[in-house]
């Protein structure tokens, strides 16, 4: 047992088979194809935006405060192995949370309606209003920063320095939004949405 749990590639496929086998063993039978489609890609939100939002919260809450207290020798294993994987599965998680939630709103219908804050789905709209922003601060400013500041492209130690508080305030600003964000999408969907 200690071999497999030790394998991260064998749980995550055993897990997937155990997805597979829920999936269209038990739960297709009792949905039509339209409405599983939507659940379908609802579940593959909830798994993007769960690793999204727990990166967010690792960087903010763990990786972040903890540096100033880490040896200086230390650091490099820091900056060079643990945080570009961080910001890789980071990055990528806020895409397809964002692509996954806007195909289940093109799927269920109010898409357009939500984005434009019309009666019914003005909050699920607020949402994804904030999701778009923390993405777009997640690809646009705090990626090429953390590019800088972890030596992935040449920068000079004063745009290294410029990157920081650039990337820090754009990372406390996703965790701001992630708050209200997060209510705002379990509350609309509560509503029926």
């Amino acid at each position: 047992m200690a071999k497999f749990f030790g394998n991260l590639n064998a749980v995550l496929v055993a897990g997937l088979v155990v997805l597979i086998v829920i999936m269209f063993g038990l739960h297709s039978a009792v949905l039509g194809e339209s409405i599983y489609l939507n659940q379908l890609f609802r579940y593959l939100h909830v798994l993007c935006g769960i690793m999204w939002i727990g990166l967010l919260y690792y960087l903010n809450f763990v990786q972040v405060p903890a540096m100033p207290s880490i040896p200086d020798e230390h650091k490099p294993a820091i900056s060079g192995h643990i945080a570009p994987r961080v910001l890789f599965w980071f990055r990528w998680a806020a895409a397809f949370t964002v692509l996954t939630g806007l195909i289940v709103a093109h799927l269920s219908g109010y898409l357009v309606e939500a984005l434009t804050f019309q009666t019914g789905v003005v909050l699920i709209g607020i949402g994804m209003w904030m999701a778009l922003i923390m993405a777009f601060n997640v690809w646009f400013i705090i990626w090429p920063a953390q590019k800088k500041i972890l030596g992935i492209v040449e920068a000079s130690a004063d745009e290294k320095a410029a990157a920081a508080p650039r990337a820090l305030i754009a990372s406390r600003t996703n965790t701001l939004l992630s708050i209200p964000m997060l209510y705002c999408m379990v509350t609309q969907n509560a509503l029926g949405v």
